[in-house]
């Protein structure tokens, strides 16, 4: 998958798994992955990014596989943003499909 499509829908791809679940890093790239390829290294930046927006919180939970893991939970305002993108996206997957089909709306 082109690249540029990947960066431009991280965002959103990680606060709609945030939406249905807490997930701890690794987690996060598991859930996504199974639908777009991407790496670990892709992940930390924007959770830190997102974190200091104040569209997630952190708390570690204990792990019965090692060292405690950090956990990503949608704060209210993420929620609001993962709502927002999804109405956005939704709208304008709508008009590239839309174009992609040869659909002339002056009709």
């Amino acid at each position: 998958m082109n690249i540029q499509f990947k960066k431009g829908v991280l965002e959103i791809c990680v606060l709609s798994v945030l939406a249905h679940k807490d997930c701890y890093g690794y987690e996060l790239v598991g859930e996504i992955s199974k639908r777009i390829d991407i790496s670990e290294g892709t992940i930390y930046p924007l959770l830190k990014r997102l974190k200091d927006e104040g569209y997630v919180t952190t708390y570690l939970q204990e792990s019965a596989e090692g060292p405690p893991r950090k956990y990503y939970r949608l704060t209210e305002r993420g929620r609001k943003e993962e709502q927002d993108q999804k109405d956005e996206w939704m709208r304008f997957a709508a008009s590239v499909n839309a174009l992609l089909e040869g659909k002339d709306d002056s009709n």
